[in-house]
């Protein structure tokens, strides 16, 4: 609880000194809270263009994957709540350099009613979540019978990512930028914080004017993956990410926002249709001058949580 103390007061500093952010200010800062493939450096959308800023964003999300195949025993019963500090500085209009922090909180969570009420109403599908009991925590991977990973419920300090942002195209209605970033094992791989291993990846960027109150935002990663060294260690799969998203200034200072994102699975073949189908979210949301909300949605059953719910605080410096 003293870092939680501590992201707090460094924030309310900062805000104090600093003036509030801009329309048109991007995606969404939403990322994929998969349990598993959520300590492998995981992207979110952003834009093309640099920025001085700082954001903290404070994400829920539930999931349920309880399935076994002949050699991997994915067991996945939990909540997570993630405060994300990111920071963001530009350098002389060259370069934008950034840190992610993530603090992580895992929880047997108390979405489990409600969700239960929410499925058997609408007559939903619940990926099997009635067969265990309410508000009882599970994450545990296996294969062939050995622990790689036992998460327990409690916070914990997640993998720390570094960045630098490079344009190449900038003009009125048009940015092109290039990423690199860098992830570094700062959360326990045994635990599930992190997985133990360096990960990077290098993106392309782009900000597309439509109109004057619409901007597009398209992403293309690619991710180089580290192992898990957990209990037992795992050959993680290089994967592809991409994105687009849609901003709409409708004035009075909000801005209504939806996108997409996808990727390619990260473990390698386990037999179990969730873990290795590509993962789409789709999330919708807006902003009002500084602050935004979003839902984002898992659309194809696999490799994402059943929902994340977000809210960010976002500052130019």
């Amino acid at each position: 609880m003293k870092r939680i103390k501590l992201f707090f007061l460094i924030f309310s500093l900062l805000v104090f000194y600093s003036s509030a952010a801009y329309s048109f200010d991007g995606p969404l800062q939403v990322k994929n809270q998969y349990p598993i493939f959520l300590h492998v450096n995981q992207p979110y959308l952003e834009k093309a263009s640099l920025e001085n800023s700082l954001s903290l964003s404070l994400s829920h999300s539930s999931t349920y994957t309880v399935q076994s195949s002949g050699r991997w025993d994915i067991n996945l019963d939990m909540e997570i709540t993630e405060l994300n500090l990111r920071y963001k500085r530009n350098i002389k209009n060259q370069y934008e350099i950034g840190v992610d922090v993530p603090l992580l909180w895992f929880s047997d969570g108390f979405m489990d009613g409600f969700l239960d009420w929410y499925h058997g109403t609408f007559g939903l599908p619940d990926y099997g979540r009635n067969n265990r009991p309410l508000h009882e925590f599970l994450y545990e991977v296996r294969r062939d019978g050995n622990l790689i990973v036992k998460g327990e419920t409690g916070v914990g300090i997640g993998d720390v990512r570094l960045t630098i942002k490079r344009p190449v195209i900038s003009s009125d209605g048009f940015n092109l930028s290039v990423k690199g970033d860098l992830e570094l094992p700062t959360g326990s791989a045994k635990k599930g914080y992190g997985n133990g291993s360096v990960d990077g990846g290098v993106s392309i960027l782009l900000d597309k004017n439509i109109s004057q109150r619409i901007m597009a935002y398209g992403n293309l990663r690619y991710v180089f993956s580290g192992d898990v060294r957990g209990y037992e260690k795992i050959g993680l799969e290089d994967f592809l990410y991409g994105g687009l998203a849609i901003e709409a200034d409708v004035g009075r200072g909000v801005n209504l926002i939806a996108q997409i994102q996808g990727q390619s699975s990260i473990y390698p073949k386990t037999d179990l249709l969730a873990i290795d189908r590509d993962a789409w979210l789709l999330t919708l949301g807006g902003r009002y001058r500084s602050f935004e909300v979003s839902l984002t949605e898992d659309i194809n059953a696999a490799g994402a949580p059943d929902f994340i719910l977000n809210l960010s605080y976002k500052i130019r410096l």
